[in-house]
């Protein structure tokens, strides 16, 4: 999957070290909403992470997690997952992350686009979801600049990664 500027790429061992090196770059910012961030900081947590993801992308379970590339560079510049919350269905969360460096380009609203359309045309997907903490303004606007409708939000409906009691807003997208 892609588009002018970047590029969505299955998960492989040998782009491991540059997410690893990514995720220690943004680490602060990552941790306030990413409860995985502690189990993502070092090269052996790297190596499992990756070696996972393959396993899932390779059999279609979980979570299919893309790397982010801008093309003019190969540069890593984050991570965008399609989660596989009800085959029968079909239906998906996307979930994603960009490198502190990278924010506010635009990437993700883009690499949200490419794996949407993935979703609905290869995956027949009749439902995509996109949710955050309420408090996750920049994650929040990524899903209404792509024109995600806000569902709803539940209230007190998970902890974040500092202990404090948070809101869940919920986005959908559905087959039209």
């Amino acid at each position: 999957m892609e588009n002018s500027r970047i590029k969505l790429v299955p998960p492989s061992m040998e782009r491991a070290p540059s997410m690893l090196e990514a995720i220690i770059e943004s680490e602060v910012e990552l941790r306030q909403y990413l409860p995985w961030v502690d189990s993502s900081l070092t090269e052996a947590d790297s190596i499992s992470n990756t070696e996972k993801a393959i396993e899932n992308f390779e059999s279609f379970t979980g979570e299919l997690r893309y790397s982010i590339i801008r093309k003019s560079d190969d540069h890593f510049l984050g991570a965008i997952g399609l989660m596989i919350r009800d085959k029968a269905v079909p239906f998906f969360e996307i979930g994603y992350w960009i490198r502190t460096s990278e924010t506010g380009k635009g990437y993700v609203s883009e690499a949200v686009s490419l794996i949407e359309e993935y979703a609905f045309n290869e995956c027949k997907a009749r439902r995509i979801e996109i949710t955050a903490a309420s408090t996750n303004f920049k994650s929040r606007s990524v899903a209404e600049r792509c024109g995600y409708q806000l569902d709803t939000v539940f209230a007190n409906a998970h902890r974040l990664p500092s202990g404090e009691l948070s809101d869940t807003a919920v986005y959908s997208k559905i087959c039209s």
